[in-house]
Parts: C-alpha cells; structure tokens; sequence
C-alpha cells in the first residue's frame, strides 16, 4: 500500500452533482470514502445547487456552474479532485488539468473522462470496444455501505416456511418514472397471500397518496418513506423488485432473488444486473407487460432451486468490497501526481 506522506497534509476536494437520477448513492459513497481519508488528508466538498450537501464535519462549498467550480479549485488548490457528477465535457476537464494534479472520475460516460487521471465505472454498459487503460470497470469496485455491511450474505438464510412470501418493491430515492406506481398496480392482480414492502425514496416527487391508496386496497401490503433501514428490509424479502442502477449492487452484497426494471434507456444498458449475475432482467419498466412481471415475481417462489441459483450466482462475485481498491487509488494519485499546478507532468513522473 502506498502510503500518504506524512510531513505534508494533501488536500482532496470532493466534486457532487448527482442530478441525473443517479439518487443518493454517490453521496453516500464520496461519505465513506471521506471519512476512511480523513485523518490522513483535508477533505473538502463541492456542489452544485441541486445536491444536498454531505453530512459531517467537513468543509463545503456551493458550485453555480463550470466556472465557479473552476475558480473555487483555483483558491482551494487541492492535490487530488473526486468527480461524481456524472457524464464530462473534454473543454471542462481540459481547464481543471491546469489547477488539479490529479484527477479522479466516477461513473463519467462522457468525453472527459478520457483526459482524466483515472475514471473508476462501477456502472458499466455491456461493450466489446476496449476502453483507456486509466478506466477501471466492473462490480469489484461498488462500495458498500456501512449499514449493508451486519447483513452480508444474509440471503443464504433460510427463513421460516410458515410465513407468506415477501416482495420488496423499490427503486431508488427519485423514481422518475414512477415505476413504483406501475410496479404496485400490477403486483396487486397476483391472487396469492404475498406480503408487499413499498419503499419510496427521499426524493420521491410522485403523489404518495396513489401508491398509498393502492396499499390500502391489498392485504399485507405497507408503504415506508425515506427509511434509514432498507438493508434490514432487505434481508427480509424473498424477492426484490427494483432500478438497473446502483440498488442490485447493495442486493447481491446480500444474496436476495431479484427482479430488475430499468427507469431509462441508460439503465437498460448497464451490464450488472443480468442472469449470469442471478438477476432476471425485464427490460424498460415503462414497456413490461402485467403477465411478464408477475411471471417472473412467481417462477422464485415456486422454484427453490431457481432462487437458490441466483442467491448462489449473486454472492460468487463478491460485491462490496471496492472500498481498499478505491482508497488505495486515491493513495497513489497524492502521492504520484501528473500533473504540477501548472499543467505540467512532475519530475517524479519523469523519472519513473
């Protein structure tokens, strides 16, 4: 491991912009990151103005566009720049390589990435063109969450025989597409004692009072708001239903069968959640039909052996563990920048 030098305390200023439907989960990674670098570095965020500002004791900084982040890097001078703000512009990038040694991208489908340091793409689409050596892609670098972590593998529990099925419908903090609504009208034809779980998202700009009517309507069925406990929910569930996005990651840290719609035509090229990863893929959520949806809630629940090869398929990858692959890094761009301030590759490059 490459070690952060001790007689100079490097600065990391951590850029958020997460406006694109990508819901809480880069702030809540840029938080872990944050307070596993603390004590070795200043740690420093910037958003922009649709982007809550992360908790804890950190300095923060309101971003009002391309040039006030500039400026604002320009005074800070930090040593290394996160960037989670989804897809980048070549001119952008070009103009921070002359303020930021280093740069580091995460999840960047934009030109702008190829003039970063290193972009890290947890979400990935399925492609055969071979990507820059800098770009580090796959599952291997989701990082959990802390909460997730006491539930781990909790998937290959058995649980009591006795008790209906549990069907967790979820998808994300924004739901934009409403797919809950569409999800929950559906759910409600299935004529079988099934237990419903509807979690909606921080976020959530839908009327509630639908969704919550339709729970109303159907036995067992219960609606929970900007809850602090989903992996506990989790690990409750027979079957999850959810995004193409970030939340199969968090349910194959914990090996649960799961349905997956994608909310946009971007979700529905991320190459994560699909069968050889134990997830049944549906496709666009906006086109499934009833009997498709409700097929694939059964065939699980009838078929011990089908659930226990997508648990099994799920838990074989590993997920979560990204956290070391992603700090050691961080490490190693403090600690061997390409660029000086100036825009120029450092000596310690040169020689190496």
């Amino acid at each position: 491991m490459v070690p952060i030098e001790e007689q100079v305390q490097k600065k990391i200023a951590m850029y958020l912009s997460v406006t694109d439907g990508k819901g809480s989960y880069p702030l809540r990674r840029a938080a872990t990151l944050a307070n596993t670098l603390k004590n070795e570095a200043e740690i420093i965020f910037l958003h922009d103005t649709e982007t809550p500002a992360p908790k804890g004791d950190f300095a923060c900084y309101p971003v009002e566009g391309p040039s006030s982040l500039i400026q604002l890097l320009t005074n800070l001078q930090p040593d290394l720049l996160l960037r989670d703000g989804g897809t980048s512009h070549k001119e952008e990038v070009s103009k921070l390589q002359e303020v930021v040694p280093s740069l580091l991208h995460f999840d960047d489908f934009g030109e702008g990435g190829q003039l970063a340091d290193l972009v890290v793409q947890t979400l990935y689409a399925e492609t055969h063109e071979p990507l820059p050596d800098h770009y580090i892609v796959g599952h291997e670098t989701f990082i959990a969450d802390t909460s997730l972590q006491p539930y781990r593998r909790a998937g290959l529990k058995r649980k009591p025989s006795f008790s209906s099925p549990h069907l967790v419908i979820t998808f994300g903090d924004e739901d934009p597409g409403n797919l809950t609504y569409r999800a929950l009208r559906h759910v409600k034809q299935l004529q079988i004692p099934l237990r419903v779980t509807v979690l909606i998202g921080s976020n959530y700009t839908h009327d509630v009072g639908e969704i919550q009517m339709m729970a109303l309507s159907r036995k067992n069925t219960v609606v929970k708001r900007a809850t602090d406990n989903h992996a506990e929910i989790y690990t409750q569930a027979d079957m999850i239903l959810c995004d193409a996005s970030y939340t199969p990651y968090e349910v194959a840290t914990i090996g649960i069968p799961c349905i997956v719609l994608a909310q946009n035509e971007f979700e529905s090229n991320l190459g994560f959640p699909k069968e050889s990863h134990g997830f049944i893929h549906l496709g666009l959520g906006r086109k499934v039909t009833q009997s498709n949806l409700l097929n694939a809630i059964m065939e699980p629940l009838l078929h011990e052996a089908r659930r226990e090869r997508a648990v099994k398929r799920q838990l074989l990858l590993n997920v979560g563990d990204g956290e070391a692959k992603i700090v050691e890094a961080i490490r190693y761009l403090l600690e061997f920048p390409k660029r000086t301030r100036a825009g120029y590759v450092t000596l310690r490059e040169n020689r190496r």
